[in-house]
């Protein structure tokens, strides 16, 4: 009976894989799966002749399943593993006794059993010491070690803010993400505890978008910290104890049309005027899901009646095409000048006819319009007239800006003017804007620079990050730099005065051949600090097993790709990196001491197909508003998925995510190591640590600790900053998908919070906790 299930169980692996191998011939791809089935097949036949010559042609298929393993990605555990997760297993099965054993006339003699199952026995054991090799190396890693920091950190470390505060989302409104606290360090950093965990109470609602997401980092001023949360709550804490002092709540309506549900954090304003003569002469400002931007005293929670009208300013002032839900801003607006300086977001590709992407600046105290940057009418920055309204569909800035007050700058990341995925019809100004960073005066709004991260941009490649600003030491001396990482996977280091280029950016060819009535660009700019990945390959084409890594590469076959900026088209096409970015919204943290960048880059192709429309009502790709997708007015819909196996697993191998740390004068990453586990993503909670994608910032200190907690597994983790090694991880109970911040308490402990609220979109766990971390007393 064994020998008929094996034979039973060869001949239907060989049918699906001479199925899938001919497909995969028909379209141009490798002949391996049809060789491997012919095989399987002869296996199976002989197996149900009760053959010897079974085990004999078995033997050559394990022989040359682990040549061609071998040939293709050496001794690379992850990639070998599912090349022999069947093939190894069955050879080891066929040697059993009850397999083996009752083969031939002569059915239970050594003879029979012996000299017909030793090549099949070399086999097996050739593939098992190829896995003992394949575990012990790791092929992955960069081990080196960044240089040890400078004697004092540069001139220009950034805005006077005290080393145990943190005022802003980056820490100061340069962005950096790094504390200068130094009680941690990478000797006694794994003795970390929690102190104290807060429960917000905030929820996910059935009538919440699938994006509800809890992304906030708190800020620090004097005894309280501050949060915000998806539905827009502001809650004051108590820093030593997480004990509440004030919540405000802004009646925030549910609405079926919003895409994002999720706050960032919020912004911090103190007046010059002397301490007790201004009510909220401390005050935070909340932008709200329904397009409001709030101002409130810090220490009462109440708003501040004289900022707009009574507390607030109404962002769809002067909008074209208001809807509701349609847009609204969920990241904390730059403070700076006595200015509040906030762009929105828009739903991403619901129709050609949106709100505008505008930068505006109101008066901190009083809330009135001071200037508009408009990205489809940039000249005229005056406040715009009373019935006017901004330019729609422009580019916008749904991410976070920083600022350098005395350059008098701001630096706005800009996105793509939608449809994202079809340019035809952009205007000059949107060409020009879209994907790029600006900088605007900041008493004038003008623009003083403008650097490009795409040309015309086709894959929703928005600058979706804040960038960092650090003074960087040069063979002319230390230079005022930016720091902006992108979805494409390049850092851009820019002299933030000019926006030239520090560290070299050379332009080059892109894949033509966009779809009708567009185009595409026929060089794209790269970074000489770059995190793109190479071009895929065959190869790097994974799965669990064989079968659904044949079932990928007939995906890969299917699509149309040419490397990254392969346009997108009506076939389908492989964008790589996907749009989910090798860096998101959560940036990259920098050591202005050690000029350094601490980065978590992540590798997720997607597909992208666009459906020729036949009017501007059909819906082809969603069921319900808000409609994202759907591009009505444009020719094309567009259907976006992960690159994925029928099971759902990357179709590309691990590793997917990352921790680097290069040299910002040099541009040279020094270490980069996989990070994260499938532990909380896997059927079965295995630890494996084949690294996984992370979303949500890294934070650094100046004791050389650095911390993560955006993994898709439920850790807060530390690094050190010289190596990239692991020191430590603490067990969240909630995806934490948002970046830690530290800071000094009255009792003069180094704490480091993080909130693990998890992310909708990400399936990654809900909660709604707020915890607290310091070295034991």
């Amino acid at each position: 009976m064994a020998v008929v299930i094996s034979a039973v169980l060869c001949i239907i692996l060989g049918l699906v894989l001479a199925v899938g191998g001919w497909k995969i011939i028909t379209l141009g791809g490798t002949w391996y799966f049809a060789v491997l089935a012919v095989g399987f097949l002869l296996t199976g036949m002989l197996l149900l002749a009760r053959r010897r010559a079974a085990l004999w042609v078995y033997a050559l298929v394990m022989f040359g399943a682990l040549g061609w393993a071998l040939y293709e990605v050496g001794f690379d555990w992850w990639q070998l593993a599912p090349r022999g997760s069947i093939v190894a297993p069955l050879g080891l099965w066929l040697l059993m006794p009850w397999v083996a054993q009752r083969l031939g006339w002569q059915h239970f003699g050594a003879r029979a059993w012996g000299g017909s199952a030793l090549p099949l026995m070399l086999a097996v054991l050739l593939w098992g010491a190829a896995a003992v090799q394949a575990i012990s190396s790791d092929s992955h890693d960069i081990r080196g070690m960044l240089p040890q920091p400078l004697a004092a950190a540069p001139a220009g470390e950034g805005p006077a803010v005290a080393d145990g505060e943190w005022h802003a989302y980056g820490r100061t409104q340069h962005g950096t993400r790094y504390s200068p606290l130094a009680q941690l360090t990478p000797s006694n950093v794994d003795r970390l505890e929690k102190i104290w965990e807060f429960n917000t109470g905030d929820r996910r609602r059935p009538s919440d978008p699938e994006e509800t997401t809890y992304e906030v980092t708190p800020l620090k001023i004097d005894d309280s910290l501050y949060i915000c949360t998806p539905h827009n709550f502001v809650i004051a804490l108590d820093a030593d104890t997480g004990q509440e002092r004030w919540r405000f709540d802004p009646q925030v309506p549910d609405s079926v049309n919003r895409q994002h549900l999720t706050c960032r954090g919020l912004s911090y304003h103190i007046s010059d005027a002397p301490a007790g003569e201004q009510a909220c002469r401390q005050r935070l400002f909340m932008p709200t899901a329904d397009a409001r931007l709030i101002a409130l005293d810090a220490k009462t929670g109440r708003v501040c009646p004289e900022f707009g009208r009574n507390g607030a300013v109404n962002l769809w002032a002067n909008m074209p095409n208001v809807k509701e839900g349609f847009y609204y801003s969920t990241s904390p607006p730059v403070v700076a000048n006595g200015l509040v300086i906030i762009g929105g977001a828009v739903n991403d590709n619901v129709s050609t006819t949106e709100p505008s992407g505008v930068v505006r600046a109101y008066d901190a105290i009083t809330g009135e319009l001071k200037w508009n940057w408009d990205p489809g009418n940039p000249q005229q920055t005056q406040p715009i007239a009373e019935g006017e309204t901004y330019s729609e569909s422009t580019p916008n800035s749904w991410s976070i800006s920083s600022a350098d007050e005395a350059l008098g700058l701001v630096y706005v990341p800009l996105g793509n003017q939608v449809p994202d995925q079809w340019g035809g019809n952009r205007s000059e100004n949107s060409e020009r804007f879209s994907s790029s960073i600006v900088a605007l005066d900041l008493d004038t709004g003008e623009l003083r620079w403008v650097f490009q991260t795409v040309h015309h941009d086709l894959w929703d490649m928005d600058v979706p990050a804040q960038p960092s600003l650090v003074d960087i030491d040069t063979d002319n001396g230390p230079v005022p730099a930016l720091v902006a990482p992108t979805k494409q996977g390049d850092i851009y280091v820019l002299d933030r005065r000019t926006g030239e280029p520090i560290l070299p950016v050379r332009e080059v060819p892109a894949p033509q051949g966009a779809a009708e009535g567009d185009w595409a660009a026929p060089t794209q700019p790269v970074s000489a600090l770059s995190y793109e990945p190479p071009v895929l390959q065959g190869k790097d084409l994974w799965g669990a097993t064989f079968i659904d890594q044949m079932m990928c590469h007939i995906q890969f076959h299917s699509l149309r790709y040419e490397g990254r900026y392969t346009p997108p088209s009506t076939q389908g096409t492989l964008v790589h990196p996907g749009n989910f970015g090798v860096f998101n919204w959560g940036g990259v943290a920098v050591d202005p001491v050690r000029q350094m960048v601490f980065s978590t880059p992540a590798y997720l192709p997607f597909t992208s197909t666009l459906i020729p429309r036949e009017n501007d009502r059909k819906t082809y790709v969603s069921d319900s508003e808000p409609h994202l997708n759907e591009n009505f007015g444009a020719p094309f819909a567009v259907e976006l998925k992960p690159f994925v196996s029928p099971i759902g697993l990357p179709c590309i191998a691990p590793p997917w995510g990352y921790v680097a740390g290069a040299d910002l004068r040099t541009g040279k990453t020094h270490w980069m190591r996989k990070n994260g586990t499938v532990r909380d993503r896997a059927p079965i909670p295995l630890p494996f640590k084949m690294g996984v994608p992370s979303l949500g910032g890294p934070m650094l200190t100046a004791g050389g600790v650095a911390f993560l907690s955006g993994t898709l597994d439920y850790y807060l983790r530390a690094y050190d900053v010289t190596t990239g090694k692991e020191l430590g991880k603490w067990r969240l109970p909630a995806g934490g998908q948002a970046t830690p911040m530290s800071y000094l308490s009255r009792s003069g402990r180094q704490m480091v919070v993080v909130v693990a609220g998890g992310h909708g979109s990400l399936g990654t766990k809900a909660g709604d906790s707020v915890i607290a971390y310091a070295l034991p007393r």
